[in-house]
Order: structure tokens, then C-alpha cells, then sequence
């Protein structure tokens, strides 16, 4: 039965070969990239996606108001559900008024049941269509977060793949020295049997 002696690649000893080393150095280095630097990638990532998000999103709210609608068409009926699954919104006709007193009309989402003369909010543009609402603080962190889980894995993967290129690049290397090691010694290592 076989032992394994640890730290062997860093101690100094006949068979270690110089691919041995550069090989020990990488899993050194792919294990302090993978528990620093691809956190720290991932959160730098995220901090500027935030930072991007926050600005677009007050941006948004300069060049967006909101205002009171009055639903003038029936959504249709909410769907029973036992497990209190949020409901889906529809497209229906709402009408508005104008600061300058003028009626417009158009159509909003609004929650599944609601009936002509509910009231809802719609968010208009300077030109008075309707848009989306602002960006909120939630769908904010969920893109930064998003980012920067993407931009940790992504910096991993990276990271591992190029663990995978040295140790491919490392166990050529190993063999072509044992092939050369072999040519040297076979020869005189068959005539001692000889």
C-alpha cells in the first residue's frame, strides 16, 4: 500500500522535476485567485453595476412623472390559486388628464380583476406616452447582484481553465523529460540484465 508524502513538489528531492514545481506554484496561485481575486472581481463588478443602475434609474426618474389614470376597460377575472401565486397583470385602456386640463387615453398593466372606474398609475414621458416605471431599489440590487455573481463565475472559469492549460502544458513537459531521462539510462539499464 502506497503512501502519500504532502509538500513533496516544494521540498527539494531527486525526482522532482522543474514542471513539478511550476505546477505546485499554480495550484497555489489558482487556489488564492479563487478564494480572492474572483470575490473580489465579483464585487467590484457589482459595485459598479449598482452605481450604473442608480444613476440610470434617477435619470428615469427626471425625464418620467407619474400620474393617476381611471381604468375605463374590465382586466380580466383573477385566476383562484391555493398556493397565493402572485397574479398576472394585463393590458387594459386607462384615460388621464392633463396638467393643461386635456383628456388622453391609452393602456396600462394592471392587476388581474380590476374594473372600469378603478384608479391605477401610469408613468408618461415628457411627450406624454406611457412608460415604464423607474427602475426601484430591488430590481437595482438584483441587476448589481446579478453582475456581479456572473462577472465571480466568470472570473473562475477563467481562472480554471487556465489551471487546466498549465497542467496540460506541465504533464507534456513531464513526459518529454522522462522520455529524454529513458533514452539516457534504458540502454544501460538493459545491458546490466544482459
Amino acid at each position: 500500500m502506497g503512501t502519500r508524502v504532502r509538500g513533496w513538489r516544494w521540498r527539494p528531492n531527486p525526482l522532482r522535476r522543474r514542471c513539478d514545481v511550476v505546477e505546485a506554484w499554480t495550484a497555489l496561485i489558482v487556489a488564492v485567485l479563487l478564494c480572492v481575486g474572483a470575490p473580489l472581481t465579483g464585487l467590484a463588478m457589482g459595485w459598479q453595476a449598482y452605481d450604473a443602475a442608480r444613476g440610470a434609474a434617477a435619470e428615469q426618474r427626471a425625464e418620467r412623472h407619474r400620474v393617476r389614470a381611471e381604468v375605463t376597460e374590465q382586466a380580466p377575472a383573477a385566476i383562484p390559486s391555493a398556493t397565493g401565486a402572485k397574479q398576472p397583470a394585463y393590458w387594459v385602456g386607462v384615460r388621464w388628464t392633463e396638467p393643461g386640463g386635456r383628456e388622453r387615453t391609452g393602456e396600462a398593466r394592471v392587476p388581474a380583476g380590476t374594473r372600469p372606474g378603478d384608479h391605477t398609475h401610469v408613468w408618461l414621458d415628457d411627450a406624454g406616452r406611457i412608460v415604464a416605471a423607474p427602475a426601484d431599489s430591488t430590481a437595482i440590487w438584483q441587476q448589481a447582484l446579478a453582475v456581479g455573481g456572473c462577472a465571480t463565475v466568470g472570473a473562475a472559469t477563467a481562472v480554471l481553465a487556465g489551471r487546466f492549460v498549465v497542467r496540460r502544458v506541465a504533464l507534456h513537459h513531464r513526459m518529454a523529460e522522462w522520455e529524454r531521462e529513458w533514452a539516457r539510462t534504458g540502454p544501460e539499464w538493459g545491458r546490466r540484465w544482459a
